[in-house]
């Protein structure tokens, strides 16, 4: 078999919707979590004003998810080229299929998470580390997809 016939004309079509799909789904996600805990926010210093610092926690952890989507599709973009085999275009599209999706159930989980968090935080200050740790864990989520898909795209 020669090394032409390993090449495909859209292989590199595949490469690209995947980069495309990382931040489809990763940042519209993100965007939700920096909402929905950003809109609790408001409530915290009409309760405690010295607070508001402290509840910003889930509007940073909502924003990496978005960063974990942006690493993989530039990732994936810089190693563009014109003989791209079809392997490694699907390595490259599975790549950002499993970064997309963890990052949309991560910003859905830290949106709702947050949101509910830095309220009852607000009111009972002693709920502040479960907070902490509820948040790493929907987070934890994204960052599976992220693991996973360095390692594809290494391959």
């Amino acid at each position: 078999m020669s090394e032409s016939s390993n090449r495909s004309e859209y292989a590199s079509f595949f490469a690209v919707i995947g980069a495309s799909a990382a931040m489809v789904c990763s940042a519209p996600r993100a965007a939700y979590g920096t909402v929905k805990s950003g809109a609790s926010i408001t409530a915290v210093p009409v309760m405690r004003p010295e607070w508001i610092m402290k509840s910003i926690i889930p509007v940073v952890m909502a924003g990496i998810i978005a960063i974990y989507g942006l690493v993989v599709a530039v990732l994936i973009a810089s190693s563009l080229n014109d003989d791209i085999s079809l392997y490694r275009s699907s390595l490259q599209l599975s790549a950002c299929l499993s970064v997309g999706p963890s990052g949309l159930a991560a910003g859905f989980a830290v949106g709702i998470v947050g949101k509910a968090s830095v309220r009852a935080t607000a009111q009972q200050p002693r709920l502040f580390m479960g907070m902490i740790l509820t948040l790493i864990f929907a987070e934890v989520l994204s960052l599976y997809g992220l693991i996973v898909a360095l390692i594809l795209s290494t391959e």
